[in-house]
């Protein structure tokens, strides 16, 4: 993401150990023109470390577990239709 605004950023800063370095991270995510793509990386490619298009390891596996719930709905509607 080289437009990102990580491209200036320290890398370090995206891997936090604690729950402050989280929120400074995200602070970085939150002006990025680039972060919903940034996001869509991370889910995609299952990403399991640091903070990814302002969400955090924990946020993202919410995000994966919603849309795997989402998506066994869409089958049990299309099988039921």
């Amino acid at each position: 993401m080289a437009q990102g605004s990580c491209a200036n950023t320290d890398p370090e800063v995206f891997f936090p150990h604690d729950g402050i370095g989280v929120a400074v991270a995200k602070l970085v995510c939150e002006s990025c023109t680039v972060a919903a793509p940034c996001l869509e990386y991370a889910l995609m490619n299952r990403v399991e470390h640091g903070v990814w298009g302002g969400c955090s390891e924990r946020q993202r596996r919410r995000i994966l577990k919603a849309r795997r719930a989402a998506a066994r709905n869409d089958e049990l509607v299309a099988v039921a239709a």
